[in-house]
């Protein structure tokens, strides 16, 4: 790998030993960065493509380092931390003297090869457990020259690659990305592009573009993740109509994913609003109902991912 060409990324997590988003034992990639916003999404610290500094009070032991450790005197205590996001540019100056982590950056640079040995120190798992690497994010697609470089660095080590994502991305970005690819986990939440706009903030068409590409790709395995939300696209019919879509990309399963409300604290470890706090998780029972209706139409289900 040429080091002068060598791709960096905005990631914001490493997550190992996974047995979800793919086949066998994986480790997991999060990048950060993402062009829809999901009333649900329970990784807020995934939207921006920047680095942001995240608050946990709980945690705060106020020791007063933070605030003159801050060029911009965007930090006080009342009586725990609190920032001015005004003033606040995420530089990360608090961070680096928070030793009781009440003070995090979400976000770390970071180099293809940096990325790979991070990934060699799970190898074994991934051999013996026939697994590999998945890149999900935020949107994974929204860097996707990182990607692209990074998931054909994964294969130059024989390891199955997977990418998890929104499809919202435009033909080109997919050439890039799609051809160092094994599978495919793509989220599909609605065929009503209006209802989508609304909940999502932008349109499905191409998402359902994106869709029709992937599947047209001869060996990538795809699965149709569809997270089941109250209130947006929990009804029979709504599920039924992406599952006949599934089936028509010759998907090999799809996963009804649950809502779910953890991750919402984290809205406030970012003085951001969770717009879903009424939301309740449907129950297994109503799962259940979605999942045989899917069976119906002729293609695989689980619940979950």
């Amino acid at each position: 790998m040429n080091g002068t060409k060598e791709k960096k990324g905005m990631i914001f997590d490493i997550q190992r030993f996974s047995v979800h988003d793919g086949p066998g034992i994986r480790t997991i990639v999060f990048f950060k960065g993402c062009p829809l916003r999901c009333e649900w999404c329970c990784n807020p610290e995934s939207q921006n493509f920047h680095q942001e500094l995240m608050v946990i009070p709980k945690n705060c032991i106020s020791c007063g380092l933070c605030a003159p450790a801050c060029p911009y005197g965007a930090i006080t205590y009342t009586p725990e931390v609190t920032i001015d996001r005004e003033k606040c540019v995420n530089c990360g100056k608090c961070t680096e003297v928070c030793y009781s982590e009440a003070l995090v950056m979400s976000g770390n640079e970071m180099s293809v090869s940096e990325l790979i040995t991070e990934l060699k120190k799970d190898e074994i798992h991934y051999r013996k457990s026939n697994g590999g690497i998945t890149l999900s994010g935020g949107e994974v697609l929204g860097q996707p020259d990182m990607a692209a470089e990074l998931l054909a660095a994964c294969k130059e080590q024989g390891w199955h690659t997977a990418i998890e994502t929104t499809g919202f991305a435009r033909q080109e970005t997919l050439e890039k990305v799609l051809p160092h690819t094994d599978l495919v986990l793509l989220d599909i939440k609605h065929l009503n592009s209006v209802k989508h706009r609304k909940y999502i903030g932008q349109p499905n068409d191409l998402i359902l573009k994106a869709a029709k590409t992937i599947s047209e790709f001869p060996d990538i395995e795809l699965v149709v993740r569809i997270p089941v939300v109250p209130g947006f696209n929990d009804q029979p019919e709504e599920i039924a109509q992406i599952a006949v879509i599934a089936k028509s990309l010759q998907a090999s399963k799809v996963h009804l994913l649950p809502y779910h409300p953890y991750g919402s604290n984290k809205y406030d470890h970012l003085d951001k609003e969770y717009l879903s706090e009424d939301l309740e998780a449907p129950s297994n029972e109503k799962m259940e109902i979605l999942s045989e209706l899917v069976e119906g139409i002729g293609i695989n289900c689980q619940i979950g991912g």
